[in-house]
């Protein structure tokens, strides 16, 4: 079944770069942004939209998803999630250390710190 938008734990990001994210916020979406459970137990109708944001009437086109069976499929996505969680502590250092520097004067920031 393709993804349900009418559910209200489904959720749509569109980035500047013009990528659209689609997936579920329960994470009971294995094959996300291309598939649903079928019977899925926590399916619920949205009933209003509130609080979002929308630029465009006009949502943009899902994307084909991959010619695989849907075990190989969820297997695909396991194996990307396990690439960004591998990276992911690296990156969040990164981004610490960049806050961190920010945070001082800025002449802190051209003069480096003797120890």
């Amino acid at each position: 079944m393709p993804m349900r938008e009418d559910c209200k734990h489904f959720q749509s990001r569109t980035y500047d770069s013009g990528e659209t994210a689609r997936f579920c916020v329960l994470d009971l979406a294995p094959e996300a942004p291309w598939r649903c459970p079928d019977d899925c137990p926590a399916y619920e109708r949205r009933l209003a939209d509130a609080g979002g944001t929308h630029g465009t009437l006009v949502s943009p086109a899902i994307e084909e998803g991959p010619d695989l069976p849907p075990g190989e499929i969820s297997e695909m996505l396991d194996n990307a999630e396990d690439v960004v969680n591998a990276v992911g502590p690296e990156i969040a250092d990164e981004v610490e250390q960049e806050q961190e520097r920010a945070a001082l004067p800025w002449w802190r920031r051209l003069v480096p710190r003797r120890r």
